[in-house]
């Protein structure tokens, strides 16, 4: 290997080493992207540029997925300004007649919003309707955070199966199409998902409401029912209160708000569109329409992606997905504002895509550098990074990994153990998405060594770091959120997802070998 090789190499563990101490990783991968182009040809200028140059390529390489992005925050921007939203979830409330029944549907529930609207802006909702009528049902703080954690910040956001960020980020270094990955990841991703939300009802939730239902002389809204009333303040310990979140800064109360991190941290929907403490239906038959309208498109819009993905029934190509996904946004956004706000709709869409373009932004732009730094170590990217002739350039990871080929087990259950541990390190950074590219990297690499799919362990790679920072075990993610609003501690939720999520992506790991 050449200078510029062992330069990667080192600039990659720099960025393991600051996602483990939950550094902000922006300024290890500009410098080690410099470090790596000087090394490789000596020209000083050459490197600056290259420092461009790769964030550049990032930027087109996953632009589409900021534009759905903002297309799906302007959606529910425009639905949230009529009071819509809220009107979405009420009624599954009426579902939940005690504790047993209340896990379930408020699992099944923050799964489905979560895989169209992601996890943050999904549990504002739950948070205000559903998970006080869940905990009045008999469902305890505790186990409500466990169904909200499990569903939502890990098993919808792991495969990210209907907008797509993930899987695209994961193929943008893999080399193989977004879809593959994306369908793989969804299988796994429910693997984990029902194998962690099992072991947490036998390890914690059913206890719970048996030492609940023995308590149950407890007046209602003392700590038997968690005194949870929508919009109430959330007393969070002095040492919580600033812990950084991945998926953002959701307004807890008026009081206690959890802050973003100097990781990647995305803002929530609320802290970009605020909304009036209570919203006014001026126009209640058409919010009301709304709220059956949207989820019912959305629903069309699945069974297309499922048609297209695996019949001959309707076209599809490759990514399709997020294009049907940010198309159906923007139009349903138009729709609603035209329909409810008729005198100023057309300034009331323009505000509502550029705030969704800043949250997109805020959202996912510390990916681009950290990704810039990857795709130059893949000879697909590198060239055009280092201001190559050729089409292709030096491929720093690729020859890295075929190095150490020889010392490597040839054995498929190695290798997909192999990449969940690389996914939960990378997961430790609080998101785990900025490493995606580089796991699709080590992916690449390492499939034909083993016999293996590229697409399922990069899906491997993927579950494994968002269940880890998307997030489930570490206390430094969004899991701040999901226990600021249960009232529960954010420590103790980290020690009950535990066992079930590492057991979880075990057993996915095994399935992925006997299924692909």
């Amino acid at each position: 290997m050449t200078v510029a090789h062992i330069v990667f190499l080192l600039g990659l563990l720099v960025l393991i080493v600051a996602m483990a101490l939950r550094k902000n990783v922006l300024i290890p991968a500009v410098l080690a992207t410099f470090a790596t182009a000087l090394a490789y040809d000596g020209n000083i200028a050459s490197a600056v540029m290259s420092v461009f140059r790769a964030t550049l390529t990032a930027g087109g390489a996953l632009f589409e997925i900021f534009v759905v992005i903002a297309a799906v925050t302007s959606m529910l921007a425009a639905m949230r300004s009529i009071g819509a939203d809220e009107l979405m979830v009420r009624p599954f409330g009426r579902w939940m007649i005690d504790g047993r029944i209340a896990y379930i549907v408020l699992f099944v529930v923050t799964y489905l919003l979560s895989l169209f609207f992601w996890p943050t802006p999904a549990l504002a909702l739950i948070g205000a309707v559903l998970l006080p009528a869940a905990i009045k049902a008999g469902l305890p703080p505790l186990g409500a955070a466990l169904a909200l954690a499990i569903s939502g910040q890990g098993m919808a956001l792991a495969s990210d199966y209907v907008i797509g960020l993930a899987p695209s980020i994961s193929a943008s270094g893999a080399g193989v199409p977004a879809d593959d990955i994306a369908d793989r990841a969804l299988v796994l991703s429910l693997i984990v998902g029902l194998t962690a939300a099992t072991l947490a009802w036998f390890l914690t939730v059913r206890r719970e409401i048996a030492r609940r239902n023995r308590d149950s002389e407890t007046p209602d809204g003392g700590s038997g029912a968690g005194g949870l009333t929508p919009g109430a303040a959330v007393d969070l310990p002095a040492g919580e209160r600033n812990r950084p979140s991945p998926v953002g800064t959701v307004p807890i109360s008026d009081t206690v708000a959890v802050p973003s991190s100097d990781t990647v941290a995305v803002p929530s929907v609320d802290a970009v569109l605020p909304r009036t403490s209570t919203p006014v239906l001026t126009r209640p038959a058409a919010a009301r329409a709304w709220a059956i309208g949207v989820p019912a498109t959305f629903g069309l819009v699945l069974v297309y992606m499922m048609l297209g993905r695996f019949t001959d029934l309707v076209p599809w190509s490759d990514g399709a997905g997020a294009s049907l996904v940010g198309g159906s946004a923007l139009l349903l956004m138009a729709a609603v504002t035209l329909t409810t706000q008729r005198s100023d709709a057309l300034e009331h869409c323009a505000t509502h895509f550029v705030d969704g373009l800043a949250y997109a932004f805020k959202a996912m732009g510390i990916i681009l550098p950290v990704a810039g730094f990857v795709y130059l170590g893949i000879p697909d990217y590198s060239g055009s990074i280092l201001g190559l002739e050729s089409d292709t350039g030096p491929a720093f990871l690729f020859d890295a990994v075929e190095r150490v080929q020889e010392y490597t087990p040839d054995n498929g259950l190695f290798a997909a153990l192999s990449m969940v541990v690389i996914g939960m390190l990378i997961g430790l950074d609080g998101s785990g998405w900025a490493g995606l590219p580089l796991t699709g990297g080590i992916a690449a690499s390492l499939a034909p060594q083993v016999g293996m799919d590229t697409a399922t362990l990069a899906a491997l790679a993927q579950n494994a770091a968002t269940w880890t920072g998307g997030g489930t075990l570490v206390i430094w993610s969004s899991l701040i959120v999901v226990a600021g609003f249960c009232r529960v501690p954010v420590g103790d939720l980290v020690r009950r997802l535990a066992i079930p999520v590492v057991s979880g992506l075990l057993v996915a790991a095994v399935a992925a070998v006997v299924l692909w």
